[in-house]
């Protein structure tokens, strides 16, 4: 899962500490990624004390993927060992009391792989920022809130609805902050992202009110911020704005 698409980081050197370098990614976005879904899930199904373990899967997966990816783009799998050696044990231990007790959950697990393979496939061509690998990796993020509700024990179709909102977010969000950064000034991705969020807009009047107000938001944002010059941090704060607005419109629809 090459979780970078929401807050892409543009190219220059961050600087962090060696031990961060090698066992943290420097994808500042995957972490709305990867908690939007799973609070979106929860504040609909409920808590259920199987969701932490859950959650510490999720985020250590996260972590064994990206650095899987990464030892697959390079093809050096030695370079990559120890955090394949830290997080692999690390997710299988989290994971094991969700998969005995709540079984369902394999239900999603030929969709990880599709969608994973899809990651595969890109970082195998060294083509991890093309729109179809971000788009798998927003699918991969937003089936999170199926995960939620299978741990729930609660129907998918009550979960549907967040599902939905986090999705249309999420994708807009991949091309929105494209033409904040990487394609900056590109009419193309403009027009693509003030579109999608307009057809976003339409769906998610159909969840309610409070859906079609914070899409009206997102659409607003979408149209107008990239025709100012933002830093990337300014983005990913605006991101976090945007992000309790989605969660808000997941809660109340």
């Amino acid at each position: 899962m090459t979780v970078a698409a929401p807050l892409d980081r543009p190219p220059g050197r961050v600087r962090r500490s060696g031990s961060a370098r090698r066992f943290v990614p420097p994808q500042h976005g995957a972490w709305a990624m990867l908690l939007v879904p799973y609070l979106a899930g929860l504040l609909v199904a409920g808590f259920r004390w199987l969701d932490l373990p859950l959650l510490g899967a999720w985020v250590s997966g996260y972590l064994l993927s990206y650095f899987a990816l990464q030892a697959v783009k390079t093809g050096r799998l030695r370079r990559f060992g120890p955090q394949l050696a830290l997080y692999g044990p690390i997710t299988a231990v989290l994971a094991a009391p969700v998969v005995v007790l709540r079984p369902a959950v394999l239900l999603f697990a030929p969709a990880y792989a599709a969608l994973l393979g899809v990651n595969v496939w890109y970082a195998r061509r060294r083509r991890e920022r093309a729109l179809l690998n971000d788009l798998a990796s927003v699918a991969q993020s937003c089936l999170m809130v199926f995960v939620v509700a299978a741990v729930a024990q609660v129907p998918p179709g009550r979960v549907l609805a967040p599902f939905v909102i986090v999705l249309l977010y999420f994708t807009g969000t991949v091309l929105y902050v494209k033409t904040m950064i990487r394609e900056r000034g590109s009419v193309a991705y403009l027009r693509a992202s003030v579109g999608f969020h307009a057809s976003a807009l339409i769906a998610a009047a159909a969840l309610g009110p409070v859906a079609a107000a914070v899409f009206a938001v997102l659409l607003a944002r979408a149209w107008a911020l990239p025709r100012h010059r933002l830093t990337p941090k300014q983005v990913g704060l605006a991101e976090i704005a945007a992000s309790a607005l989605v969660l808000a419109a997941a809660a109340l629809s």
